[in-house]
């Protein structure tokens, strides 16, 4: 994997898929987007979308587990925090060999820096939210939601998505 290309990648992912305003119905539309697309590749995951301090959305699927649940609270965390994808965060973190931990001193049963969770970004407003799945490889948990955030706001995700290793 190259780690400063997929930052770059990442990094132009969370500059491109901006919301003009985001509301309730939004988070149920990319939740339900979600949803359907791990039903139909019977991915056992939860998702979760959430303004910072309100869940709006939540599902997981046959299969998945309360640590799946967990798992996605932390990475959704872990955005809160740092206003960037959890992916992005754990391969910077990865790249320089540190932890969230020895860096920031942020408790690892409360943060996650692996893939999985998405800053829901706001024209004007900036990162108000997260979205996140958890319960694939965590590319993969990254790509999902990815896919979904172009399917809802109309962009390529052919375009958008990481390289393939």
């Amino acid at each position: 994997m190259d780690i400063p290309h997929d930052l770059q990648a990442i990094a132009h992912q969370e500059n491109t898929l901006v919301f003009p305003q985001f509301h309730a119905e939004h988070a149920w539309q990319l939740g339900s987007q979600l949803r359907e697309m791990a039903l139909a590749r019977s991915a056992a995951v939860a998702i979760d979308v959430r303004t910072f301090g309100q869940r709006l959305f939540f599902a997981a699927l046959d299969g998945a587990t309360p640590d799946n649940a967990r798992w996605a609270e932390r990475k959704s965390k872990t955005v809160e925090h740092f206003r960037r994808s959890s992916y992005g965060v754990g391969l910077t973190l990865q790249q320089s060999g540190a932890t969230l931990a020895d860096k920031f001193g942020l408790d690892p049963a409360q943060y996650a820096a692996h893939g999985g969770a998405f800053p829901i970004r706001v024209a004007n407003a900036g990162v108000i939210g997260s979205v996140a799945v958890s319960g694939l490889p965590q590319r993969s948990d990254h790509e999902m939601v990815v896919e979904a955030l172009c399917a809802v706001l109309g962009q390529s995700f052919a375009a958008l998505a990481l390289d393939r290793h």
